[in-house]
């Protein structure tokens, strides 16, 4: 795109600013920068080896990337530093012949080239760059940071998928957080996108259901001593509440029904119920989901023998004491496993098969997993077994997200789920807000472990990394506020116009940190790791709040104080889309 030429001034200044947003919208400028390097220093190369300062010869990959100094440029390249071997030279050689050939272009979106260390080339961006930066910001406002590198690919991504047998525990809250925020980079970086809950409402943890239900339920009538609960059992609260609700509707009318009987009416009541609860409690988690996929379709539908039919024309299966076995070892599994057990049920495994296997068949041509990290085993064998049914094992991906440790005034705290105190979604809302829950839960890539300290959630000051964030959008709407009772607006036409006035460190480091909003938004949709997202806002907020420190807007000349504003306009924009990501609320007022 390189730099928007414009008097800012003029009197068609609404047409202007109607075309920049049009050409801004999904664009990238920090990418764009490093694009528009790259060229221009091929250019370069070509332009020395045409001169004969250089011997023609296939340039090697280089990198461009931003330093993490800013003394050192905006972008910083290795080109020479790689080309040693093929142009026969030293580095600083190579690269003092670049920057002589570098194009002469006055619309180019870069000042100045500088050679450091031993052959580095720091390049500095224009004035120009850094308008167009804030000035994209204000124009495409919600839309900013949207790109469409995902070029519209369809995207399955299931998280949660809790077992519908209880409440929702600690680690299903933060694949919540996870899952939906990765969904979301995702749509923000242009894929299509399908968020899913993949309900267990059929197999062994559905029997084990029912058999719980039907002990808490005897042992109403019949007294705790009287009836004994199954060893493997699940043990929860939950679990006793449901079987209360039912006697309180039936009485002792299945008391003595045969077990199937009532295992099958207390199912048919339960599950309904928690299945409903889960998707209440992720919806006041602000998790909203495309499509709940029941397991039981599969059974229906036979959609699992079709995947097993499909295993055995492939040659992938075979029988062996009267069960049917997928050859996992000819796919990369350390053992053969059991997909229909002698007793003709078949296993989760086979059901996930053919789940997976039905995702292809609606059109996604990738599907994530976001699954705990005690399902590591899994991951190798599930990726076989699409490779042996015929699809590309490498379309699914899986995230595996660690655990949780909940923390208070530095101690643990402990909970066991198999004594029914293990501390759920509801729980913990109860405890810490919204915000900093789904904030919390982002905070750290997925294969990292998280403390959650309970103490730190609740607190209304700079130390809670999310009250500091939506205080800078606050303070932001608070300048504006004031200035606007004073009778001081924006006046973008005088704002972008004189964005080259903003020169110092603490701006320059604001706009650099803008610019990468939609950069940071498509890393974090390609690397999974939605915790991008979360530590940029920080930055975002900690560089806004080291420019408010520096750098007076109330009180200034009229070109610079809207050029300011201009600024806080296009921070306020990329707190707010960032905050809005991760479905955390961005308030004016705090």
């Amino acid at each position: 795109m390189g730099m928007i030429e414009v008097e800012m001034h003029s009197d068609d200044f609404e047409e202007f600013a109607a075309k920049a947003k049009k050409d801004f919208l999904y664009y990238d400028h920090l990418e764009g920068a490093k694009a528009e390097t790259r060229a221009m220093l091929k250019m370069a190369v070509e332009n020395a080896v045409k001169a004969g300062a250089l011997p023609a010869a296939e340039l090697p990959a280089f990198v461009v990337e931003v330093p993490g100094d800013a003394t050192h440029g905006d972008l910083a390249a290795n080109l020479a530093m790689v080309s040693a071997k093929t142009f026969g030279m030293p580095p600083r050689k190579i690269a003092e012949i670049i920057v002589e050939n570098m194009p002469d272009n006055t619309n180019s979106i870069f000042k100045a080239a500088e050679i450091a260390g031993p052959g580095f080339i720091n390049l500095f961006l224009s004035d120009s760059y850094f308008g167009s930066v804030v000035m994209a910001a204000c124009l495409t406002g919600q839309n900013y940071g949207r790109t469409k590198v995902g070029n519209g690919e369809k995207v399955n991504v299931e998280f949660v998928s809790a077992n519908p047998t209880g409440p929702m525990h600690l680690g299903n809250a933060r694949g919540g957080a996870l899952g939906d925020c990765l969904a979301e980079a995702l749509s923000w970086a242009g894929y299509d996108v399908t968020r899913e809950f993949y309900i267990n409402d059929a197999g062994n943890q559905v029997v084990k259901f029912g058999k719980s239900l039907a002990a808490r339920y005897l042992q109403i009538i019949l007294g705790e001593e009287a009836v004994e609960f199954p060893e493997d059992g699940y043990q929860g609260e939950d679990i006793k509440e449901r079987a209360q609700e039912f006697y309180a509707l039936h009485g002792d009318a299945y008391a003595k029904a045969e077990p199937e009987a009532l295992e099958g009416a207390l199912i048919d009541y339960a599950l309904p119920k928690n299945i409903q609860g889960l998707k209440e409690d992720l919806a006041t988690y602000r998790v909203h989901y495309d499509v709940w996929f029941h397991e039981s379709t599969l059974h229906e539908s036979g959609a699992i023998e079709d995947a097993i039919a499909e295993l055995d024309k492939r040659g992938a299966i075979y029988k062996q004491d009267g069960a049917v076995w997928y050859k996992a070892t000819n796919f990369g599994g350390e053992k053969d496993e059991v997909l229909v057990r002698a007793n003709g049920i078949p296993t989760y495994f086979a059901a996930d098969i053919a789940y997976h296997a039905n995702k292809f068949a609606r059109g996604f041509t990738k599907a994530i997993d976001v699954w705990g990290a005690d399902h590591h085993g899994h991951v190798a064998r599930m990726k076989g077994a699409l490779d042996a049914i015929g699809l590309d094992g490498n379309k699914l991906d899986i995230v595996l997200m660690q655990f949780v440790q909940l923390v208070r005034d530095g101690a643990p705290v402990r909970m066991s789920k198999r004594t029914g105190k293990a501390i759920t979604l509801t729980d913990l809302l109860e405890e810490v807000p919204l915000d900093s829950a789904r904030f919390f839960f982002n905070m750290r890539e997925p294969g990292s472990q998280i403390e959650f300290d309970l103490g730190l959630a609740v607190k209304t000051d700079a130390e809670n990394p999310v009250y500091y964030v939506q205080y800078a959008h606050a303070r932001i709407c608070s300048i504006l506020s004031a200035l606007k009772q004073e009778g001081i607006t924006f006046n973008p036409a005088m704002g972008f116009g004189n964005t080259q006035l903003l020169q110092t460190r603490e701006e320059r480091a604001l706009i650099r940190q803008i610019a990468a909003f939609p950069t940071e938004i498509a890393g974090a949709a390609r690397s999974y790791d939605p915790a991008r997202i979360t530590r940029y806002v920080v930055e975002l907020a900690t560089l806004f709040h080291k420019f408010y420190a520096a750098c007076r807007v109330k009180g200034e000349q009229e070109t610079l104080l809207q050029a300011r504003l201009a600024l806080c306009n296009a921070t306020k924009v990329a707190l707010a889309n960032g905050l809005t990501m991760l479905k955390v609320d961005v308030p004016e007022k705090m």
